[in-house]
């Protein structure tokens, strides 16, 4: 799961809502699409703060 780019787990995190707003999902998928959007908002948080981690180290380093 770790292989796949924060853009392409947003992409279809998108696409899991849009389903899901237009009803597309029956109700036997939706547990596992629930799960599956649920991993992929988890690889997104886990990208954004080691991003926002890396960005702060070359400021810091800047700063000496």
């Amino acid at each position: 799961m770790d292989k796949i780019t924060y853009n392409d787990a947003f992409e279809e995190l998108k696409t899991l809502i849009l389903d899901l707003e237009q009803g597309e999902i029956t109700v036997d998928e939706l547990a596992a699409k629930v799960k599956r959007a649920a991993l992929l908002i988890e690889l997104c948080k886990k990208k954004l703060t080691a991003t926002e981690e890396e960005v702060n180290k070359v400021i810091e380093s800047m700063e000496e």
